[in-house]
């Protein structure tokens, strides 16, 4: 049984949801986001990301960054910026990217269900990062930027977002990306109940985006239980702002790949290497048309990888993903990567920055070598996390991304 909870959304008023609406917090260096907030006072940024409103030279973990977003989020509350609906709702946001159209449920979810992992999860979260959104989540009182869930499909619930999706919408506007977002309000009561029983019937559901958030909702309100004497399980700290996506609606991008350097060979010793486990042919192509074949670019060109039988195995939901294959069978054991989430010679580029940006940076003389993926699936997706296991890092891109600032959750 899976719990979604209606709440007192805070969203912004009237025609002002273009000019709050940010990109979620770990989209954006600080630089960027203070490039994008400046002439905007009602930019949500200065929530999410409030070291901008701040000296560039404070820490980002400095207890003042995090009472500046406390402080930035009651002064748009103050103004008149956000306002608190009047009932506990549920909420409906819809974004379009190109002909991409993804539909989602906006709730809250519970931390009881994270804990007993019906929230499932498929990628293990960094001590520094909880750390950081517990403190933020913590001093500003209030999720601030959701949860990204899927599910498996239901058709019953389709038809009723759907009938929703009809109405008028509150918001409506393109932002400067390009991406479309539309963002109605539910205030029936027999539509929340029903909608609240369909949830009842699942076993699971997936997180697609925000391991961080998620955890850091259940820590704080594994902090906030202490301090309350009179905890029942039902204040608004036990859950956490979340939207719901069908699986079958859902965009995953390739999460491509940079090194810096050959780890000491040179271009032909590397490549030597590299066909022990891989068939290496020079193709010219940028981009895989199927699981097990890489795409890499090294010194101007482009090569087409292609797992050999045997070095991989095919029944393993995680060691038979493209980036098992390329991490187990490349960057370990020819680069000398062990652990990429702490090897400073490798990176992580999005897909939505295409494979120009994989040229770029070789061609730049940062990176030595390049390698484009092939974009692992929703299906991969939830079958590792329903067998209880991990992803590697970096293994999924997900577009278009939520808007942070479109609806609050306050904890009280």
């Amino acid at each position: 049984m899976v719990r979604i909870k209606p709440f007192r959304g805070v969203r912004p008023a009237g025609e002002l949801a273009e000019k709050v609406a940010s990109f979620p917090y770990d989209v954006l260096n600080s630089e960027e986001a203070r490039k994008l907030a400046s002439g905007n006072p009602y930019s949500f940024l200065r929530v999410v990301k409030p070291e901008i409103t701040l000296d560039p030279s404070i820490d980002l973990y400095d207890d003042r960054v995090y009472q500046a977003g406390r402080d930035n989020l009651d002064k748009l509350i103050r103004d008149g910026v956000l306002v608190q609906d009047s009932g506990d709702y549920l909420y409906v946001y819809r974004q379009k990217m190109g002909n991409h159209v993804q539909t989602g449920l906006v709730g809250c979810a519970s931390a009881d269900d994270y804990m007993a992992d019906r929230i499932k999860k498929h990628e293990l979260t960094r001590a520094d990062k909880e750390k950081d959104r517990i403190k933020h989540v913590y001093t500003l009182n209030a999720n601030t930027g959701p949860v990204f869930l899927t599910y498996k499909a239901v058709n019953e619930i389709d038809a009723v977002i759907e009938k929703i999706t009809e109405g008028k919408p509150e918001y409506d506007f393109v932002s400067d990306d390009g991406i479309g977002h539309t963002f109605w309000v539910i205030r029936d009561g027999d539509t929340i109940k029903k909608l609240e029983s369909l949830f009842a019937d699942m076993d699971a559901v997936y997180v697609a985006d925000g391991h961080h958030r998620s955890a850091s909702g259940a820590k704080v309100r594994d902090w906030r239980r202490k301090d309350n004497p009179n905890h029942t399980g039902e204040e608004e700290y036990n859950f956490f702002l979340a939207v719901y996506f069908p699986h079958n609606q859902l965009a995953i991008m390739p999460y491509n790949r940079v090194v810096k350097d050959l780890n000491g060979l040179t271009k032909e010793q590397f490549l030597e290497k590299v066909a022990e486990k891989f068939n290496v042919e020079k193709t010219g192509k940028k981009e895989p048309d199927y699981p097990t074949n890489i795409c890499m670019y090294l010194d101007g060109e482009w090569y087409t990888l292609i797992a050999k039988e045997g070095t991989y195995p095919k029944d393993d939901p995680v060691h038979s993903l493209d980036v098992s294959i390329l991490q187990e069978n490349l960057l370990a054991p020819v680069l000398g990567i062990g652990d990429p989430r702490t090897d400073k010679r490798i990176d992580f580029i999005g897909g939505i920055r295409g494979t120009e940006e994989l040229e770029r940076l070789v061609n730049s003389g940062d990176f030595a070598v390049a390698f484009s993926m092939y974009p692992t699936s929703i299906e991969q997706l939830i079958a590792i996390a329903d067998a209880g296991k991990t992803m590697p890092p970096k293994s999924t891109w997900f577009e278009p991304k939520l808007r942070s600032g479109l609806i609050v959750h306050m904890l009280d």
